[in-house]
């Protein structure tokens, strides 16, 4: 798989630093200048607001829930988006959120219970969020370890059942804590006047709208990623082999409530690549559904032999170092926009990975 290479400007480590700030005789100076860059976007993320990060023109796909969920999932593949809010026409509100991998995970369900798949080319959005056994397994939420409440409990919003939004004039820094605290990946942003939805949120279009206005200020942003504790690391840090079949993949990352994971080489431990739970490539091999639910016993090595080879989606492999500095990440985010960097030793390693996620968690 191709990937992108950041070069860091002290070079690369082999496995994890040592403790912030051991050895530095400007920690005053550096906490301070730390301290103004993070409390500049905090500002900044209070004074603007969600109006700020939509784009100037775009579209919204909404799905009535009377509509046959296959068919929902080929209408997010065809409009190349990652989900859509429901709408129930018999409340005349909206009642959730539809993503891609929901569909992947009902999959899953079916291949787990041996139920008949065939079945589901004609079960609607609301037949499928009205299964209580589906709901309690598949689509039940877990939220990633590193954000998760110490008691394990608060596992934030579920969009299969509710429907959280923010409004377009509410501040940014509304719209973060409510990603964040409600453990979203997904934010619809409404238009107060007639309830319309104008877009989702993401942390990557948040992230694309900081670097695109703090890029220039590098002083403000130079320290470390490590240093700065924005990201997972060491022995937290959930990998997949290639020879896992994409079944036991998946159940891992809805386990551990992570959007992808780095594919290592089983021997040498180097990075081999990174699989994301959205990826459909699987289900765009098949011929009917019987065929997909068949494709979640292939291993991870045929499967991202398969894959696109470029680096241009948000999903391909970016690799950096802990060395890295805030500022650098910011820079090679407006270049690539990732959703996630794996960190590597200069072994090619995994030491470490930071999402767009972790990247916006820092700020608030």
């Amino acid at each position: 798989m191709a990937q992108a290479t950041l070069t860091p400007s002290a070079g690369v480590m082999s496995g994890l630093p040592a403790a912030p700030g051991s050895g530095s005789g400007m920690l005053g100076e550096r906490e301070v200048v730390r301290n103004t860059g993070k409390q500049a976007i905090v500002s900044f993320l209070d004074s603007q607001t969600c109006y700020s990060v939509l784009r100037a023109s775009g579209k919204v796909v909404v799905f009535d829930t009377r509509i046959p969920i296959q068919l929902a999932f080929y209408a997010l593949v065809e409009h190349d988006m990652q989900a859509a809010p429901l709408w129930d026409p018999k409340s005349c509100q909206f009642v959730g959120i539809l993503t891609v991998t929901d569909f992947i995970d009902v999959l899953r369900y079916y291949r787990e219970t041996s139920s008949d798949v065939l079945a589901l080319a004609s079960r609607s959005i609301a037949d499928i969020l009205a299964d209580e056994g589906i709901l309690s397994t598949v689509l039940k939420k877990n939220p990633p370890r590193r954000f998760a409440s110490a008691n394990g409990e608060g596992t934030g919003a579920d969009q299969h059942s509710s429907f959280l939004s923010v409004d377009a004039d509410a501040n940014l820094d509304r719209a973060c804590h409510l990603l964040h605290d409600q453990t979203m990946d997904f934010l619809p942003v409404m238009l107060p006047s007639d309830m319309r939805v104008l877009a989702t949120i993401t942390y990557t279009c948040v992230l694309e709208f900081l670097v695109s206005n703090f890029r220039e200020q590098r002083r403000l942003f130079d320290d470390t990623i490590y240093d700065l504790g924005i990201g997972t690391y060491g022995e937290d840090v959930v990998v997949a082999y290639p020879h896992q079949t994409l079944h036991e993949v998946l159940h891992t990352l809805h386990l551990h409530g992570l959007s992808a994971v780095p594919v290592i080489d089983e021997n040498t431990k180097k990075i081999r690549g990174v699989y994301s739970r959205s990826d459909i490539t699987f289900l765009t091999k098949a011929s009917d559904a019987e065929d997909a639910v068949s494709n979640l016993n292939l291993t991870l090595d045929v499967l991202m032999a398969q894959q696109r080879t470029d680096v241009t989606t948000p999903d391909a492999l970016h690799t950096c170092s802990t060395r890295h500095t805030l500022q650098y990440v910011f820079e090679y985010f407006a270049q690539w926009k990732f959703n996630r960097l794996i960190c590597v030793d200069e072994e090619e390693r995994v030491v470490g990975v930071v999402s767009a996620r972790d990247l916006v968690a820092y700020f608030l």
